[in-house]
This record gives structure tokens, sequence and C-alpha cells, in this order.
């Protein structure tokens, strides 16, 4: 038993370790003195000093962030109708379809989806002229794939929710929107957050399909990372990304104590 309990806790720590070590060693050598990211030269900040001047990665970081935003909330909008209709019209005869089409984006090649929502924004801009490659068609594609993967978070919740609240509220006169808004949308705001940081993690992410959809002024923060790998990594970019794991790791517990926050309410109400 207890060598088995210590190969479990050794499997643990290797795990984590693969994990989290790199992301440690990246903020450490963002505070390394030499140009050299493999080299410790000394305990330095010049490098997000530097960063603030580097128009070109605030700009890239700046863009990503606002697609991600935008990508999230309407992602956030579209996959929660979808979570609703797969869940409440089992009997919908286009249910089957539209399940289909929500589980494709989530076992597609990037490539493949890239490709494809490429093709059709050159068809539809040959024939009505719009959308003209740039932000706009990012967002498009990133929508695209996102709302996928909020429509399974949403859905999940929505199955094990309580119907018999929703019933009650109606029994007491409450209209179906009054109901949604009041009743459901609370109960299911925990999974509509974690959808939400979801789909804005996969934009910020993505790399594949925005270099088939973007366009001149819509070069996103991991395509020009890409492009700066190529040629060596550079320091800043170890500072900009320690940065960005700061405030993801903040709005990570933030949204954490608030979904627990919520789950014990909901307990304690139940």
């Amino acid at each position: 038993m207890k060598n088995s309990r210590l190969l479990q806790i050794i499997i643990l720590v290797l795990g984590f370790g693969f994990l989290y070590l790199p992301i440690i060693s990246l903020i450490v050598y963002s505070f390394n003195e030499s140009r050299l990211v493999t080299v410790w030269g000394g305990f330095s900040t010049k490098w997000y000093g530097e960063l603030l001047n580097n128009s070109q990665l605030l700009d890239a970081a700046w863009l990503s962030i606002k697609i991600g935003i935008i990508n999230a909330t309407i992602a956030v909008i579209l996959g929660t109708l979808a979570a609703i209709v797969l869940v409440r019209y089992k009997r919908s005869k286009m249910r089957s379809s539209l399940d289909i089409m929500v589980a494709a984006p989530l076992v597609m090649p990037d490539v493949i989806i890239g490709l494809s929502i490429l093709l059709l924004f050159v068809s539809l801009e040959n024939m009505l002229g719009w959308p003209q490659r740039g932000q706009l068609t990012v967002i498009l594609a990133h929508t695209t794939f996102s709302m996928a993967y909020v429509t399974v978070v949403v859905r999940s919740r929505l199955i094990s929710m309580d119907r018999s609240l929703e019933e009650a509220a109606m029994d007491l006169g409450a209209k179906p929107l009054l109901v949604f808004l009041t009743v459901t949308l609370p109960i299911i705001a925990p999974s509509l957050a974690a959808g939400w940081l979801l789909s804005f993690t996969l934009s910020m992410d993505d790399l594949v399909i925005a270099s088939f959809v973007s366009g001149p002024g819509a070069t996103t923060l991991p395509m020009v990372v890409y492009s700066s790998v190529r040629l060596g990594v550079s320091p800043q970019i170890n500072a900009l990304a320690s940065i960005i794991i700061f405030v993801v790791s903040i709005a990570v517990l933030v949204a954490g104590l608030m979904m627990h926050k919520q789950e014990k309410r909901l307990a304690a109400g139940g």
C-alpha cells in the first residue's frame, strides 16, 4: 500500500513538473540579463522596459486580446443558444444535424478548418465583395470553432440542471424569458464563465487558423511570436509571456472563486 501511494505521488509530481516547469523557466528567464535565453547572465528587468517600446509586439498583443474578447462573447451567446436547442428541443428534426455540426470543429484538424474557412471567405469576397480578410475574418473564424466548445460545456450543465426550479417559477406566473433570466441563467453562469475563458484562451493561442484567414493589419500575437522564434527567441517574448501568464492566472483564480461561491450558494439553497 505504501509503495503504491509513493508511486502515485511520484507520478503526480512528474506530471505537474512536466506541465509547469517550462512555464516557471520562461518566467525566470524573462529576468535574464543576457540576450541568450538559454544562458543565465544575471538578474535584470530591462527586457520588460524594452517590451514597452516594442510597438509590434504590443500591437499584436492588443489585437489578440481584442479579438479574443469579441470572439469569446459571441461564442458564449451562440454556444448557449445551441446548447439550449440540443437539450430542450429533442424532437426537432434539425437536432441531429446540429449535433454533428457542433461536434465537427472539436475533432477537425486546425489546418482543415482554416483552409475551408479561407475558401469560404474567398468565395464570398468574389461574389459579394465581403468580407475582406483582416480582423473581422479572424473573429468569424475563431467564433466558428470556439462556440462548439462553449456548446459542450453549457450543454453538460443544462443536462444536470434540475428543471423543477423552472417549472416552479412558471407555475408562479413567470414568463419564459423571465424564467431564463432569473432562474436558468444564474444556475448555468459558472459554465458560461468557463466557456468564455476557454474561448478566449483558444483564440489567444490559435496560430494555424489565424494564419489562413488574416490579412494586412491583422497580425495576431501567436503569428508575431512564431515569426520571431524562427529567427531566434527574444527575451522580450519571455517578458510578454510572463505578463500574460500573470494576468491569466489572476483571471482564472477570480473565476474559480466566483464559481466556487456560486456552487456553495446553490448547494445551500438546495
